[in-house]
């Protein structure tokens, strides 16, 4: 597998951020990812901060787990907004085809229509446990 260096795009949950920072590094061997929040500001704004990073990037992993309840009827969940924001931001930059953002997902959420037909990666019952479908996502791409 080619030295793939990624960027984890997370919201709120932790765990699932350093259950797949560790899977990355320490099972499939890849260079540490960026994780914006463990990078200096630098005087940056966020989203030069962002643009900055992600320029640096061979592909993105991006983490959509259960973090904002929305106000309907039925006890319905999201990824946070900036999960979203960034993922578009990654599709666009890569191209949706292109197998260089890859979407992981956990627990039940509300997609937005936009992403429907997308596949995602389950990691609702941990990462370890869909690690072999990451593998073979990452050697179709490098």
């Amino acid at each position: 597998m080619k030295q793939l260096r990624g960027f984890i795009v997370h919201g709120h949950d932790r765990g699932a951020l350093f259950e797949f920072k560790d899977f990355i590094q320490n099972r499939l061997g890849l260079p540490e990812p960026v994780v914006l929040e463990q990078q200096p500001n630098a005087g940056m704004t966020i989203i030069e901060k962002f643009e900055a990073h992600a320029n640096d990037v061979d592909v993105a992993f991006v983490l959509m787990t259960p973090d904002d309840k929305l106000n309907t009827a039925e006890l319905t969940y999201r990824a946070r907004q900036n999960v979203l924001f960034e993922l578009g931001f990654f599709m666009g930059k890569f191209g949706r085809k292109s197998g260089r953002v890859m979407l992981l997902h956990k627990g039940p959420l509300d997609i937005p229509s936009d992403l429907a037909g997308l596949i995602y990666i389950d990691i609702t019952a941990g990462v370890s446990a869909a690690g072999e479908t990451i593998r073979r996502e990452l050697d179709a791409i490098s």
